[in-house]
């Protein structure tokens, strides 16, 4: 199975619901990290799996989204705790709206909130 993949930075806000006061319930900015990686057997005609440039595109376009946004505010966050994991959840369903290549397998997310905590999320196409 062939893998190819991108990672941009960028920062953006967010609080989170939380029964007793702690750092994370305040107004907190984070420098994420989102790495993007597609999955599949086939290679196109130009022996791609996905054209890099249109992936870097894609990925541009949603971190022009995110970036220095609350994220409570957003819709896509409408009654949700905006935690790691829901985040990369969304970021998934939004860029995958923009794949169009019949070929690939799987999308995985994986978004990094410091440099040692990540979440993920991986489903097929």
């Amino acid at each position: 199975m062939y893998k190819l993949g991108v990672s941009r930075e960028f920062v953006a806000q967010h609080f989170l619901a939380e029964e007793e006061a702690t750092e994370e319930s305040r107004w907190h900015s984070h420098h994420y990290r989102v790495e993007v990686e597609l999955a599949g057997d086939l290679l196109n005609e130009s022996g791609y799996l996905m054209d890099l440039v249109e992936l870097e595109a894609l990925l541009e376009e949603q971190l022009a989204y995110f970036r220095d946004r609350t994220l409570n505010e957003l819709p896509e966050f409408a009654d949700m705790n905006p935690s790691l994991e829901q985040f990369a959840r969304i970021f998934w369903d939004r860029l995958r709206n923009g794949i169009q290549s019949p070929k690939l397998k799987y999308l995985q997310v994986k978004m990094w909130e410091t440099g040692s905590a990540w979440a993920a999320y991986l489903r097929e196409l």
